[in-house]
């Protein structure tokens, strides 16, 4: 098996979305350094928002077979600069969380993931409901990849 690397910036639900794929019932913390959980490789959000730690996230994808790069549905900022995903020489999945939210925008997350160069799927969840979750679980599962 092998390990995904969630990718994201500040407050996107990276680490709920990690405990959500393991069927964790602890409560999320803020993840102040990338971490190795499990299957999984957590990294701090402020990783994808300064450049100048791009590279930090480089080295900890070469642990890792694909990429989770993950978008708020009810943040309709920019958060991921336009081609962010090429830097990663693994494949990149997009994952749209908090879909349970009513101000929850899927288009305009998924244009934003795409435009930070996501091709598809991407996948829509809630950590919070589960909503999702499986999909996702399944489609790493029978890419081998492990949480």
């Amino acid at each position: 098996m092998t390990k995904i690397m969630v990718v994201g910036p500040v407050g996107v639900g990276k680490t709920s979305l990690i405990l959500a794929l393991k069927k964790g019932d602890t409560a999320a913390r803020k993840t102040q350094a990338i971490s190795f959980v499990g299957g999984a490789i957590d990294t701090p959000g402020e990783y994808a928002q300064i450049t100048r730690l791009y590279s930090a996230l480089l080295v900890a994808a070469m642990d890792a077979s694909v990429v989770l790069m993950v978008k708020d549905a009810s943040d309709p900022r920019v958060t991921l600069p336009p081609g962010f995903a090429q830097m990663f020489a693994r494949p990149v999945i997009g994952v749209i969380t908090k879909m349970d939210l009513p101000c929850a925008d899927f288009c305009l997350a998924e244009r934003l993931l795409m435009q930070a160069g996501v091709g598809l799927p991407i996948f829509m969840v809630s950590a919070k409901t589960g909503e999702g979750i499986d999909q996702l679980y399944q489609f790493l599962e029978e890419r081998g990849c492990c949480v």
